[in-house]
């Protein structure tokens, strides 16, 4: 006899990823819901190549986002939240957090 497990619905909030609207889990960190979004380029170092989440907690400083217009935030230690403007660097051009 097979067994099924029931899907538990999760729940989401709606953010912004460089203009545009990305429903994710409310459960997310902002890398995580990059990540989902298909987002791989956080920010640009300063020779110009494209950087992302490395360490994954915090340390590396390599997935620096702007949130709601406040630059350098790591977006692997902040939860998202309902509303939520993110720009990475696709979003400001190619320039860097």
């Amino acid at each position: 006899m097979s067994r099924r497990l029931a899907a538990v619905a999760q729940p989401t909030v709606s953010i912004r990823v460089d203009g545009r609207a990305v429903r994710v889990a409310a459960s997310f960190s902002v890398a995580a819901a990059l990540l989902d979004a298909a987002v791989e380029a956080f920010r640009q170092s300063s020779e110009g190549a494209p950087r992302g989440p490395l360490c994954g907690m915090g340390t590396c400083f390599e997935c620096r986002v702007t949130i709601d217009g406040v630059a350098h935030r790591r977006a692997c230690l902040t939860p998202v939240a309902e509303g939520m403007d993110v720009v990475t660097a696709r979003g400001r051009g190619g320039q860097g957090a």
